[in-house]
């Protein structure tokens, strides 16, 4: 008991310090994976948002095929005027183009720009950027596409990161115990 004990304190450190670790690497690996989920739209947005501002319509902007935003992870376009109303949309849910949250417009009125994770409906997630147009229109873009792909990724992250962890866990209790053994044997 007495050895276990002192394994025990031996060990608690370099165990917490291990999950640490994991959890800092696993954060910044993951906050890099959904940062890049917005790169994308970024472009897209900001391009389509100087179009209509020099008076493009937004029907001339948008692709050619429909997007249905609960089955494909092709990037969409969502036009809005100036109270928000959606005036084309290359994305569809049930039919009708969805909008972001709440309080979203309000927020790019005053900043011009959101980048934002919005989730329409259970299993549907999607990565925004909203841009504020000014011209001889006012409005927005949205441009977004399906989170669906780097969520798997995500996922994936975890379950490295967990594994990892456990092995590390695994490994230095072991050691602890084979250093504490052999101080014993040898005294």
């Amino acid at each position: 008991m007495e050895r276990m004990l002192s394994i025990l304190k031996q060990w608690l450190p370099i165990a917490a310090v291990a999950a640490i670790l994991c959890c800092l690497v696993y954060a910044a690996v993951q906050q890099a994976l959904r940062e890049g989920a917005d790169d994308p739209q970024i472009q897209m947005a900001e391009d389509a948002a100087s179009a209509f501002a020099a008076g493009s319509a937004p029907q001339a902007l948008l692709p050619a095929a429909q997007i249905d935003i609960g089955k494909s992870l092709a990037p969409f376009f969502i036009f809005f005027d100036a109270a928000g109303k959606p005036v084309a949309s290359s994305a569809s849910l049930h039919g009708e183009p969805p909008s972001p949250p709440v309080g979203v417009f309000e927020y790019v009125r005053s900043h011009g720009e959101e980048r934002v994770t919005w989730q329409p409906e259970p299993g549907v997630r999607i990565a925004s950027v909203i841009v504020r147009v000014n011209g001889p229109v006012y409005g927005f873009v949205l441009a977004g596409r399906s989170l669906r792909e780097v969520e798997k990724r995500e996922a994936r992250l975890m379950s490295e990161a967990a594994a990892a962890l456990l092995f590390t866990l695994g490994i230095s209790l072991a050691l602890v115990g084979f250093r504490e053994y052999q101080g014993k044997v040898e005294s």
